[in-house]
């Protein structure tokens, strides 16, 4: 069946150039426009070796002008999750009007880079050229805190979406792709411009629980009060007004929400930045959390499980859908948490078949991540847990 925008395809047996060579041309002409703008590719470790044969591969026959992607052990295709399987998978994406450019950084440009102008020297982009980035990075050689924090003073509010790459874990070694070129460390970052943009849902697996409150006081890591009152003393409460079901299923898995943006008028979910409780002292009342929350700054506590990150995906990708109505989605990435899947739903391809019930159908790729990217509010953020989900869409 013929594409108008996007196709994907799975590779699943060993390495084979002719076969190789062959697929990428059926893919090819399984999409029904005259050019493709974009390919995204994403392999398990077992291609590590053949990695630089097959971009050459799959760029020349199935005609891609620019290639980008990574490595991982679980690989995302249509409404399928395969986990810990061997396997490719590659999107072609055709996007009319698209501006786009993509570049690899290094950690020495990450320690280089001491203000915004100097990732618009290096990348060649200023702000009002981009509407989004997808990036794809090597979790063992970068520091992707310090990296995300210097690009969001670099470019936000722009959304910054994607995932740090998986390979094999022993070695500590990951692979990125930029057209024929292979880095086992960095990142690549692309830049989407022109008449595409970037739609996001960040879904972080949790659900809400008991109300909104304000830091009243806090220092570093450390929340003292909240609602003038000791923060574990609060925690405590909600946690004990929560049925006896509930609490069971909090039990381990409690978590607290920021809100990134205190101008809006409500706060729902997509609005809390989740991070996690490191720890409470009952005799001082404070609570060590995964951030640095501010005065004044609205929390919410929130529970992690599965039924609470099936609810939480639900509810924001139904918001999604009612943003998007009619407009033109032309495909989508997946970027998911290895510590999801059927390790925390115990059911295979959770939310790669619930977004094709929610959105499908859609042509869409993805892989398994070392920590997700994307934007809660005006700024992105490095998550856990957390489904990042990018779609290409005509820009609004």
């Amino acid at each position: 069946m013929q594409h108008d925008f996007a196709v994907t395809g799975h590779w699943y047996a060993p390495f084979n150039d002719d076969a190789m060579r062959d697929w990428a041309v059926m893919l090819r002409k399984l999409l029904r426009a005259p050019h493709v703008s974009l390919g995204l590719v994403f392999m398990t470790p077992h291609y590590f070796e053949q990695a630089e044969q097959i971009l050459e591969l799959l760029r020349v026959h199935a005609q891609i002008p620019l290639l980008i992607g990574c490595s991982s052990t679980s690989l995302i295709f249509g409404a399928n999750e395969m986990e810990d399987k061997r396997g490719i998978v590659l999107a072609l994406y055709s996007l009319p009007g698209a501006k786009l450019r993509a570049v690899h950084f290094t950690q020495e440009q990450v320690e280089e880079a001491s203000s915004a102008a100097y990732w618009h020297m290096e990348t060649g982009l200023t702000p009002e050229l981009v509407n989004s980035w997808l990036v794809f990075a090597d979790p063992f050689h970068l520091d992707a805190e310090t990296w995300l924090r210097t690009w969001n003073e670099a470019y936000a509010p722009k959304p910054i979406l994607g995932g740090l790459a998986s390979g094999d874990m022993t070695a500590q070694t990951t692979q990125v792709y930029l057209d024929g070129d292979v880095f086992d460390e960095g990142g690549v970052a692309l830049a989407v411009g022109g008449d595409v943009e970037l739609r996001s849902v960040i879904s972080q697996g949790c659900t809400p629980i008991g109300e909104t409150w304000t830091v009243t006081k806090a220092e570093s890591n450390f929340i003292h009060e909240i609602g003038n009152r000791a923060a574990y003393q609060v925690l405590a409460e909600t946690f004990e007004a929560l049925p006896k079901a509930e609490q069971q299923k909090a039990r381990g898995n409690l978590f607290i929400g920021l809100v990134v943006d205190e101008y809006l008028e409500d706060f729902h979910r997509g609005d809390f930045l989740v991070r996690n409780i490191l720890g409470g002292d009952p005799a001082s009342g404070s609570l060590a959390v995964g951030a640095f929350p501010r005065l004044g700054q609205t929390v919410q506590f929130q529970r992690r499980d599965a039924t609470a990150a099936t609810q939480d995906l639900n509810a924001l990708l139904e918001r999604l859908k009612e943003q998007t109505g009619t407009h033109q989605i032309y495909g989508a990435c997946l970027c998911c948490c290895n510590g999801r899947g059927e390790r925390l739903f115990g059911q295979p391809s959770h939310d790669a078949s619930l977004i094709q019930e929610k959105l499908g159908p859609l042509q869409l790729t993805g892989f398994f991540c070392n920590g997700e990217i994307g934007p809660i509010g005006d700024k992105n953020f490095l998550h856990g847990y957390t489904a990042s989900l990018a779609l290409f869409t005509k820009k609004s």
